[in-house]
């Protein structure tokens, strides 16, 4: 349908799961798409797939200088960015007395740190494109509680989504966060974990988990064009989840 025709995507840890979705979506739907992660070789076999609109970096989202390589690089390769998908994360499956310092404060710089980065590093290529969309994924951990480290963040990533909005509008660029509930993604599919989340799965009201594609049904959305007047908002795909 080529709703993204002529816009140019950064994608963060997009190497697999639902970022590697995002993109391969954007792609079809007529964007040139970078996508980057820590993960090289699966990011440099999955841009190979992609074809020629796709581009993979090698990036450390809490890096300042990774941040002004992945947009120089962009440029250069594409032209300058119009999409920003602040899609890496990491959540940590610890208790309060298990959790270091260390552990705690790598949570905050990749879930929180990496997303005013983007934000900072990606708006004057999104001024010289004279639009801009960014998409900041959170979770609905970034709306009711949930574990240490993880929720903090996440609700950090709305009021980073919220001041960007503000902020930035009067440039033509707008800033929305998306809070996915649980995902049907390879890594809880298998063993334990499956079972574990057909049984949570019950206490949904739709009585089921997310398809990758529905929440990248949403995020292409806040791409295009379509969501024009939508900005400083938090879009939730979780099946009724927070509506409890």
């Amino acid at each position: 349908m080529n709703r993204l025709s002529g816009k140019v995507a950064i994608i963060t840890g997009a190497a697999r799961g639902m970022g590697a979705t995002h993109a391969r979506r954007f792609i079809d739907e007529g964007a040139k798409v970078v996508l980057t992660d820590i993960l090289e070789k699966e990011g440099n076999a999955l841009a190979e797939t992609l074809g020629e609109n796709a581009h993979f970096i090698s990036h450390d989202v809490t890096k300042s200088e990774e941040w002004k390589n992945v947009i120089e690089e962009t440029e250069k390769h594409f032209g300058p960015v119009s999409i920003l998908v602040n899609n890496a994360g990491i959540s940590m499956n610890k208790s309060l007395f298990d959790l270091s310092e260390d552990d705690y404060m790598n949570i905050v710089k990749i879930n929180q740190l990496s997303v005013f980065l983007g934000i900072k590093y990606v708006v004057p290529s999104m001024e010289k494109a004279k639009i801009g969309s960014i998409i900041n994924i959170s979770s609905i951990n970034g709306l009711v509680g949930g574990a240490f480290g993880y929720t903090d963040t996440k609700f950090a990533v709305r009021g980073l989504t919220k001041a960007a909005a503000l902020n930035l509008t009067q440039l033509g660029i707008r800033a929305n966060s998306v809070h996915p509930g649980v995902i049907e993604t390879p890594m809880i599919s298998q063993g334990d974990s499956k079972a574990a989340i057909e049984e949570f799965a019950k206490f949904i009201p739709m009585r089921r988990i997310a398809k990758p594609e529905e929440v990248t049904n949403l995020v292409l959305f806040l791409a295009s064009d379509e969501s024009s007047y939508s900005t400083g908002s938090e879009f939730i795909v979780d099946g009724g989840i927070t509506a409890q």
